[in-house]
């Protein structure tokens, strides 16, 4: 496993997912910028967007290629380790942190779907450590019990479900909000991935805020090629932040390569290289 990337760990405590949902809940009701275009609307009606469960099984793939080395993201409910990033363990299918609060969400709603589950006693322990990289009361049985809760269908839903509460329907609402077709919300989708929501400057909120500084999304009335140009040049500047971060290549011989080939819907058959690999989807 290569490149696990997330948003720093908060030191107050609070739970990265619980911001994301907030904005996840709320983005239905925030006005937009500027009304969307006619056109703009019309278009995104026709192509599927990413919700849609071909381009989500792709795009589960792409971020995998990128978190995982690997295009089977479904082998990655069991994967666990401390990848030395200041965050604690790192485990799951995107990378859930016991530094940075989203690891604690995800046990806790396995623990109420599956009371007295393998994890359920690592509940205090993890509220404990939230917000550091300690492994005080985790060692030394934690990975071995995230392994073996892993096996179970409930614990693999429940990894899906705060996936999607979290970071994949966020990240669409907004795509589709600012009139942006499946690579559009794609690029939406890694960006809180690798950055989360939170206030920094490095966040997905404002990684968008700084490309609005120069291109206009579809529903304000501006290009989606300039737009996703330009959102991409802030999620470079934003990776180049933090060492772990630095290499760029998931936009660089991934996103960039799409956008490149005009392939706005993210359709198939799909050629990309992460960390100098590559990758096929037919």
């Amino acid at each position: 496993m290569v490149h696990r990337n997330h948003d720093a760990a908060d030191p107050a405590g609070i739970s990265r997912r619980a911001v994301l949902a907030f904005l996840g809940a709320s983005l239905a009701a925030l006005p937009l910028l500027d009304a969307p275009s006619a056109s703009a609307a019309a278009e995104a009606a026709k192509a599927a967007g990413l919700d849609d469960p071909a381009k989500k099984e792709i795009a589960m793939e792409l971020v995998s290629s990128a978190e995982n080395s690997s295009l089977d993201w479904k082998a990655q409910y069991t994967y666990i380790e401390d990848i030395g990033d200041g965050r604690g363990y790192t485990a799951g299918i995107i990378g859930f942190c016991s530094g940075t609060g989203d690891m604690l969400d995800l046990v806790q709603l396995y623990t109420d779907r599956k009371p007295g589950n393998v994890l359920a006693r690592y509940l205090p322990a993890l509220r404990r450590v939230n917000g550091s990289d300690s492994h005080d009361g985790l060692d030394p049985n934690f990975p071995e019990d995230w392994r073996k809760a892993a096996q179970d269908t409930v614990f693999q839903q429940a990894q899906n479900d705060e996936r999607d509460r979290v970071y994949f329907n966020p990240a669409v609402q907004r795509g589709k909000a600012d009139g942006l077709g499946a690579l559009g919300q794609f690029t939406y989708y890694d960006a809180i991935v690798m950055h989360g929501d939170g206030d920094d400057p490095t966040s997905f909120r404002n990684i968008r805020k700084r490309a609005l500084r120069t291109a206009k999304p579809p529903a304000q009335g501006g290009g989606e090629v300039a737009y996703l140009n330009a959102f991409l040049d802030a999620r470079v500047w934003a990776m180049k932040q933090e060492a772990a971060h630095s290499d760029t290549s998931r936009v660089d011989t991934e996103q960039r390569v799409f956008l490149r080939e005009g392939n706005l819907d993210l359709d198939p058959p799909l050629d990309w290289k992460v960390y100098g690999d590559s990758y096929h989807i037919a």
